[in-house]
């Protein structure tokens, strides 16, 4: 039985700041699951937008606040160049798909290109208590 009603959400925050040197989302990440944390939100969905033209990265957090809250992370992982990749999804989709096996309790993820054309997915996880 689906239990969709449950991933329904209307409310969001916006995070915005600068890439770390390796392309990761860096201090935002922890400022994400911070907010998650400190006002007791159940976390639904992520959204990403780098902003080449201004160095910076948008992350929204959708979320519910009439449910009870969890401890959520986000990871975020490489798969590699989009030159590498050379217009070959199911290579992408190899690589989404690698990546997550690395990862456990994954709610939703994320894909953002840099100016330099690496390929990064974030995944927003459930950390068990």
């Amino acid at each position: 039985m689906s239990q969709i009603a449950n991933q329904v959400h209307g409310k969001f925050k916006v995070f915005a700041g600068v890439l770390d040197a390796d392309n990761s989302l860096g201090s935002l990440a922890g400022d994400v699951a911070a907010f998650a944390r400190q006002k007791g939100v159940a976390a639904k969905s992520i959204g990403i937008e780098y902003l080449e033209s201004a160095g910076k990265v948008i992350i929204t957090l959708g979320y519910r606040d009439d449910e009870s809250g969890y401890p959520i992370s986000l990871n975020c992982v490489s798969l590699g160049h989009v030159d590498d990749l050379a217009g070959d999804f199911a290579a992408l989709e190899n690589a989404m798909s690698a990546a997550s096996q690395k990862q456990k309790n994954i709610i939703c993820h994320e894909l953002y290109v840099t100016d330099d054309r690496e390929f990064l997915m974030v995944f927003m996880t459930h950390n068990e208590e």
